[in-house]
């Protein structure tokens, strides 16, 4: 077992955790969309959706122009097609089915007001039998959405202005005693559990607290391959002082190892099983709530990359644009692309185009405009626009 790594060969090990190692599928079918599930364990949800919703995006990047209804039917669809179920893993996610029993003790600190939004918590108290009122409504009626609930109020103000069913909606569903049967546009509608989640994966016993929150960590390692501290806790968003307690007792049993790593200070772990390819020959369009680049600190240190997603930034103070994707091409990434679909036109927008400063735009334009025709094919995009600097470089 190595415990010194370069950069080099810790970069090859996260990209091969995450599937960029191989070579996308001539035809993505539904089981490479499963064994993209079994890499990374769940998928961010986010309401954005200036260029697609994030939770395509991921498989995308890994597996090319697959069909959507795959993962359409992996989370909403009925019977044996369903394989994830919604909930917070990190943040608002699909997660895999077979993986419900290991955030139960999530769900019961939830229910305890622990480990959630301090306004559903205090909500939670006050409102108790409103709560259960919403509860009997949904059995009685569901699924249903927020709006459909015979006594759920109206909206107050802002976005975040919810109204009391919207808040007993969400209190239930942290506590895991609703949870989303299917989505009309972005709207949840929501049903029990024991209505959308199959029996034999309800009926699996809840492990302990602390033997879910190990075997969590385990995941985050495989999915990761090599990481911090604060990358295994964040891949879960486990809390820190749990994290803490867990990760040396997955170092005493072998499964974390302790390794340094060129340019990252310690601790870094690696996962014994890590596999290290010679090379990576990547080519991807990474959305920003994808696994290789969450956790922002880990992204500075394997690919020198400061990335932060500036959808909530000011135009005026936006330095690369409103939403700004890497673009991954061996085993660095290379640039940044601020993208729009412009779908009413038929048109990928690129608004703007940021090389790193290793890469020489000619060296990168012949992928990146394959990557860019790749991406507007599977939108249904028929046109893209690009800087006109590029134009040339591109063959666009």
């Amino acid at each position: 077992m190595r415990t010194k790594l370069s950069l080099s060969q810790a970069r090859r090990i996260a990209l091969t955790a995450q599937g960029f190692h191989e070579g996308r599928p001539e035809a993505a079918a539904a089981r490479h969309l499963t064994r993209a599930l079994d890499r990374s364990h769940l998928l961010q949800i986010d309401s954005v959706n200036v260029l697609v919703r994030a939770h395509y995006m991921p498989l995308f990047s890994r597996l090319g122009a697959y069909d959507r209804a795959f993962l359409e039917n992996a989370a909403w669809g009925k019977g044996k097609q369903r394989k994830v179920f919604e909930y917070w893993g990190h943040e608002a996610s699909l997660i895999r089915l077979d993986l419900h029993p290991l955030f139960r003790w999530r769900m019961a600190r939830a229910a305890a007001g622990k480990g959630i939004y301090g306004g559903i918590a205090r909500f939670g108290v006050e409102k108790r039998a409103f709560i259960k009122e919403v509860r009997q409504e949904i059995a009685a009626r569901g699924p249903i959405a927020a709006g459909e609930l015979s006594q759920g109020g109206k909206a107050k103000g802002s976005w975040w202005g919810w109204s009391d069913g919207k808040h007993a909606l969400e209190w239930l569903f942290w506590a895991g005693e609703v949870t989303t049967a299917t989505r009309r546009g972005f709207e949840r509608l929501y049903d029990l559990p024991e209505r959308v989640i199959p029996s034999a994966v309800l009926n699996t016993p809840t492990p302990p607290e602390k033997e879910a929150q190990r075997e969590l960590l385990r995941l985050s390692i495989r999915a990761l391959g090599i990481a911090s501290e604060r990358c295994l806790r964040d891949y879960f968003r486990i809390k820190p002082e749990d994290a803490k307690a867990r990760i040396p007792e997955l170092v005493e049993a072998g499964d974390l190892v302790p390794v340094a790593v060129e340019g990252w200070g310690g601790p870094v772990y690696l996962d014994p099983q890590a596999r290290l390819p010679r090379k990576v020959e990547a080519r991807a369009l990474v959305s920003p709530f994808d696994p290789i680049v969450w956790e922002r600190t880990r992204t500075e240190k394997l690919f020198d990359f400061h990335y932060r997603i500036e959808i909530y930034t000011p135009a005026e103070k936006r330095e690369f644009g409103y939403y700004c994707l890497p673009f991954l091409l061996g085993e660095d990434i290379v640039a940044r692309l601020d993208l729009k679909a412009d779908r009413a036109a038929g048109r990928l927008i690129v608004h703007s185009i940021h090389p790193e400063h290793h890469a020489a735009p000619d060296d990168i334009a012949p992928a990146l405009s394959e990557e860019l025709r790749l991406m507007a094919e599977w939108l249904g995009l028929d046109e893209i626009t690009v800087p006109k600097s590029w134009v040339k470089r591109l063959g666009l």
